[in-house]
């Protein structure tokens, strides 16, 4: 059903559609976006700032290069729904019911247009460099453009990238979409430099790209169409690298975006006339837990040091860096450099806490591995986002487990309830002998008495003793670990022994030995990837004996905005589904 029969963008199939317009009916298209991006994120949710400040260069870029043949490299590619709505998917906007036709990234699955499935920050210009390489390789000619901005500058990649731009001796256009903030406010030394750039309307002496060898131009007005189309006109089929330093406002267009540029970088679904969620927010939260036990931390004297790398918003984080702005520290979008300060810090005298999502963890794999753990480093790191996610491929968070937990000198808890949790992190904020990492749920907080406050043991803490199956129920599946059992002595009548594991790395060998004498099979619920995942530590621990282990979780694979409840039954996560893999197992056996 589109709602808007009337719109110009109902005649725009291909980017070629555009090339007879005349420039109001461009900016009438220019407008017609801006709204189109607006309904479709206040019904479903998305990145709503990011696209409405690249409008104009979206329009501006297709009117006058020929894409797919030149191709266009989105940083993060979160600002591309004016790109979709270009390039063959308008419906996706035209449409509520096609709304989740698209995911909010670039995707060559979508279409020609797209060259990479990109979610994370700072790739688009090495990226485009790859891609011009390989067109000067094979004696091509069309224009590489990198978009890159909104904060992902502040990226080592971004600066690799830029200095092996400048070794390209043909075409390769990058543009920095400048819109002064990134998820949160910009960080660091570069973004003061592109203030004085900003300043001086592109004259300062102090120029990063010049320095690194690369042409420079800047254009103060981004959201003007005429000037984007002059300016990438002047630029298209150009022989050498060139920076185009593009000045705009983020949000362009819906005042509360402009003027709560961070609440609006991405929205849940909102009310469009006053900003607000639909959803209201949870009165209780792990993370806000969590920050009231750094501040009585902070407020006994402990050196604490809250750091992340530009999400505070995620964890409640602004309420503790306006209370103490000596004990908090953010390093802008740069996972690496906060990983590897925080083991440095820790190796300071003080206690950091980092403050990591898990699909953003992964980019600084290589510190935590050598910076971390092989200096047993003993931060504290919270990690949220673990789960299995109906979300984009590009950030899905159920890998955490199997990369972190193979890696040897650190423990990585998996915390059921709040009490737990925050056991969890005293503890690991007092010890100075290992990296502590803890899986902050997401689901809805439970509570419970935490059993321990020393860690220095991994002791399984067997919530119910029975036999023939024991379910190990890892951090956020206790819910389901309680509903298996259920369904077991519904089902089969099994008195099945339901345990939180407490870690992903250690493991307690008293009670798995135990376990062997009394018990057939025990069941894994893990909310992450199976591969290298808990089920297979503990699979490893009993493949010499002839105790079953069978482990649930998500398939080695990237699920791509499908449903939750979908994934869960094609991963085999209700209970019923659970329930009947056992009866095989069992009765396989008998």
């Amino acid at each position: 059903m589109n709602l808007h029969p009337d719109y110009l963008l109902n005649k725009v199939n291909e980017p070629e559609d555009l090339k007879p317009m005349s420039l109001d009916q461009l900016k009438q298209l220019a407008s017609e976006i801006r709204q189109l991006i607006l309904e479709r994120d206040e019904k479903i949710g998305g990145h709503v700032g990011p696209n409405l400040g690249v409008v104009e260069l979206t329009l501006a870029y297709h009117y006058v290069f020929d894409s797919p043949h030149d191709k266009i490299v989105w940083d993060v590619s979160h600002q591309s729904y004016a790109h979709k709505m270009l390039t063959g998917r308008k419906e996706a906007f035209l449409d509520p019911e096609h709304y989740k036709d698209v995911s909010g990234y670039s995707s060559p699955e979508e279409s020609d247009h797209d060259f990479f499935e990109i979610g994370l920050t700072s790739t688009s210009i090495a990226l485009a460099d790859g891609l011009a390489i390989a067109r000067d390789q094979q004696g091509k000619h069309e224009n590489v453009v990198a978009v890159i901005g909104d904060g992902s500058l502040s990226g080592g990649l971004a600066f690799e990238g830029l200095n092996n731009a400048s070794k390209l001796h043909s075409n390769l256009i990058i543009v920095v979409n400048d819109n002064e903030i990134s998820i949160d406010k910009n960080q660091g030394g570069f973004y003061s430099g592109l203030k004085e750039l900003r300043d001086t309307h592109g004259k300062s002496a102090n120029n990063i790209f010049k320095f690194m060898g690369l042409d420079y131009r800047y254009v103060e007005d981004g959201n003007d169409l005429k000037t984007m189309i002059d300016v990438f006109k002047d630029v298209k089929d150009i022989d050498h690298p060139i920076v185009l330093h593009i000045h705009t406002t983020k949000g362009k267009g819906y005042k509360l975006a402009e003027e709560h540029k961070r609440e609006f970088h991405w929205r849940p679904p909102f009310d469009p006339k006053t900003g607000k969620a639909l959803q209201a927010a949870p009165k209780e939260t792990y993370s806000g837990a969590v920050i009231d036990e750094l501040e009585r931390q902070i407020e006994a004297g402990v050196p604490v040091m809250a750091m992340n790398a530009a999400t505070p918003g995620l964890f409640d984080l602004e309420r503790l860096a306006k209370k103490y702005p000596d004990n908090y520290w953010d390093s802008g979008i740069a996972e690496q450099e906060c990983v590897s300060s925080a083991a440095a810090v820790a190796q300071g005298g003080s206690r950091p806490v980092v403050f990591m999502n898990s699909t953003f963890l992964q980019r600084a794999f290589d510190q935590l591995i050598h910076d971390v753990a092989l200096n047993d480093a003993p931060i504290v790191m919270i990690v949220r986002g673990g789960t299995i996610s109906g979300g984009s491929a590009t950030h899905q968070g159920s890998f955490d487990i199997s990369f972190i937990s193979n890696l040897p000198n650190l423990e990585y808890f998996a915390p059921t309830t709040m009490e737990e949790m925050i056991s969890m992190l005293r503890w690991g904020i007092k010890q100075r002998d290992v990296p502590v990492i803890i899986r902050q749920p997401e689901k809805p907080v439970l509570h419970g008495k935490a059993k321990h406050d020393n860690y220095n043991h991994i002791d399984y803490d067997v919530a119910h003793k029975g036999s023939q199956v024991a379910i190990m129920a890892v951090g956020d599946f206790w819910k389901l670990g309680e509903e298996v059992q259920k369904e077991l002595k519904k089902k089969l009548n099994i008195d099945a022994s339901l345990i939180d594991p407490v870690s992903v790395t250690g493991i307690d060998q008293q009670d798995l030995h135990y376990l062997h004498e009394d018990h057939d099979l025990v069941v894994t619920l893990e909310d992450g990837s199976v591969d290298g995942g808990f089920g297979e530590t503990l699979s490893r621990y009993y493949g010499a004996s002839d105790m079953k282990v069978l482990s649930f979780g998500a398939p080695r694979e990237f699920a791509d905005n499908v449903p939750l409840d979908v994934l869960y039954k094609w991963y085999h996560l209700t209970p019923e589904q659970i329930v009947d893999d056992i009866e095989r197992v069992i009765y396989s056996t008998m």
